[in-house]
């Protein structure tokens, strides 16, 4: 059964990622409105009743914005910690399914194991996806990439990484210096070197998909990220494939 995936959005204003095992799937995250979500899955052929929950990293709402509505109209759950569900300001009528950090749990024939991270939320986490042999690791709005983050990342066959910001872009640009302050901290997110830095740990011979992920849109070009993570990539000799993801449209269908 082959584990397949879609971000469907990445950035500031909205992120989410479609995996799948057979014919159940999961969404990590749900920061786009119902309807541009539906409309997404649509675009790529990915059917919406496939969805089986919604999981949620952590409370911003760049990753919830759409969950009311979408978990509504599927009925399906969301899982999220408790701190994280506590933090999560509109969820009238949504079930929600406890998870916890560092307790796997399945979902729609894919095992997932949360992991906490560095970032200014309630109780935000990473995930590790794995169904059919192979793990999909998701690490995005990283402050820092922690010892934990590594072991539970080390030997994915696919990585969504963060890749926020260009050093250089962030220092020089409009933000006001408490932002940038918040975006460079170690709960903020990851540079792309930064993100590089992590990458060239997580390098192994079955690594077959990388995916850029959150990138700011004021403070970083895709080139710029594509680069870092490609010289990365060269000089660990590696051959995975590299694609970066956009807020305005879903990736390729990944199958791994």
């Amino acid at each position: 059964m082959p584990l397949t995936f879609c971000t469907l959005a990445s950035g500031s204003k909205g992120n989410c990622i479609y995996v799948s095992a057979g014919d159940q799937a999961v969404l990590i995250d749900c920061g786009l409105s119902a309807k541009q979500t539906l409309l997404r899955l649509e675009a790529k052929g990915l059917s919406p009743h496939s969805i089986k929950a919604i999981i949620i990293t952590h409370e911003h709402s760049d990753h919830v914005r759409g969950v009311r509505v979408l978990s509504k109209r599927l009925r399906i759950p969301a899982l999220a910690t408790g701190a994280t569900w506590a933090a999560t300001k509109d969820k009238d009528a949504v079930r929600h399914v406890p998870m916890s950090a560092g307790r796997a749990l399945e979902m729609a024939g894919i095992k997932v194991h949360p992991f906490s991270v560095s970032h200014d939320a309630a109780d935000p986490v990473g995930l590790v996806l794995t169904a059919g042999g192979v793990s999909l690791g998701v690490a995005t709005d990283l402050g820092a990439p922690t010892r934990l983050v590594r072991h539970h990342l080390a030997g994915c066959a696919a990585l969504v990484l963060e890749h926020n910001h260009d050093a250089t872009m962030l220092a020089e640009g409009s933000y006001p210096p408490w932002l940038k302050q918040r975006v460079r901290s170690a709960h903020g997110h990851l540079s792309n070197d930064q993100g590089a830095e992590l990458l060239a740990e997580l390098v192994h011979q079955g690594l077959k998909q990388v995916v850029l992920a959150h990138l700011s849109e004021q403070n970083n070009r895709p080139d710029l990220a594509r680069d870092a993570a490609q010289n990365c990539l060269s000089g660990c000799g590696s051959d995975a494939d590299l694609w970066v993801a956009s807020q305005e449209q879903p990736s390729d269908v990944f199958t791994l």
